[in-house]
């Protein structure tokens, strides 16, 4: 298989380069070997992770194009990548400060969040570009920089559109933004939020808090009531808890953790877990009928079969992508 050649942090149009998938793959330092257990009507016992992209820098905040290929974004580079299924990756997307998420709305619209020069490895990088969030396509367009009360956005992790030219974001607590930029906090976390995505329908939005996620009402007359706990990842014991999540057409939601992808009925109920080579922290489902489950996850090795290692003083965080095929589609 070919894969991604390993570069120092540069410009990003030095580190596009071209991955091919990898079928029947032996493993590599430090991908583990596992054994996928049958969900009734999510995924066969007899399905198996293959490698699609691998490379030295980050592929985080996943979603899915229109046209069905995934898009994720790297922050390294300030760029927002498409990923098709034969392997090729190319940013689409390019001067984008401190590329951290992307979401997609029903039109097609990208949108994503700036983490401008916040990430806490680049110790001698400085930018006056405040955090944001923006809409990218068809045209550019700052969403939001401030909170309601002129304070940054921080930090910002996940993002999932409204639909209404707004967007839900998470860091630390989670926040929504309207079309003007007006920010408010829907929900303060217990311990931290991470991940958020919307339920199909469009009736439920779904936020981590470490290992719980909290499920809030959204078309009804108690639009952003907290409805509680939805579900719990009881097998993430220690560790982050759940980050990226992503949902099916019939509401099924998928959730990376330690253990890897947790999927959860829409009721709450927990189906299994498709435990995965390496940490999952971000989940999509895509192709052209949505069924392939693609994870971003921690760690990647070199093509010389070498596990990658950032040097030292670089927050240069290696990523690889997997995708295993599923018995469902997701929501489009």
């Amino acid at each position: 298989m070919t894969k991604l050649v390993l570069l120092p942090i540069v410009a990003f149009a030095a580190a596009c380069a071209i991955s091919a998938p990898s079928f029947a793959q032996a493993l590599e330092p430090g991908e583990m070997a596992v054994d996928i257990p049958a969900i009734a009507g999510v995924i066969a016992g007899d399905a198996e992770w293959e490698t699609v992209w691998t490379g030295p820098m980050t592929a985080d905040g996943m979603s899915t194009a229109p046209d069905g290929n995934v898009i994720f974004a790297q922050e390294q580079s300030n760029a927002i990548w498409k990923l098709w299924p034969d392997g090729q990756s190319f940013v689409v997307l390019p001067y984008v400060t401190g590329a951290g998420a992307t979401s997609v709305d029903a039109d097609g619209n990208i949108y994503a969040v700036e983490r401008g020069c916040t990430d806490p490895g680049l110790m001698e990088l400085t930018c006056d570009r405040a955090t944001r969030v923006m809409q990218l396509t068809p045209e550019r367009r700052v969403v939001a920089d401030s909170m309601a009360d002129g304070s940054s956005l921080g930090r910002l992790n996940d993002l999932q559109v409204d639909g209404e030219g707004g967007a839900w974001f998470t860091q630390g607590a989670l926040y929504h933004t309207d079309a003007q930029g007006n920010v408010s906090t829907v929900y303060e976390p217990e311990v931290f939020t991470n991940g958020v995505v919307t339920s199909p329908d469009g009736d439920m939005l779904y936020v981590t808090d470490r290992t719980n996620v909290i499920g809030i009402m959204l078309n009804t007359g108690e639009r952003g009531a907290t409805s509680g706990i939805f579900a719990t990842l009881d097998e993430d014991t220690q560790g982050f808890g759940g980050d990226g999540m992503a949902v099916d057409a019939d509401g099924r939601l998928y959730v990376t953790g330690n253990a890897g992808v947790y999927v959860f009925a829409a009721n709450g109920e927990k189906l299994g877990v498709i435990p995965a080579p390496r940490r999952t922290i971000t989940v999509t489902l895509a192709g052209p009928e949505r069924n392939m489950l693609y994870v971003g996850a921690m760690g990647a090795s070199t093509p010389e079969g070498v596990a990658w290692e950032t040097p030292e003083g670089i927050r240069n965080v290696a990523m690889t992508i997997y995708r295993v095929p599923l018995l469902v589609h997701g929501a489009q």
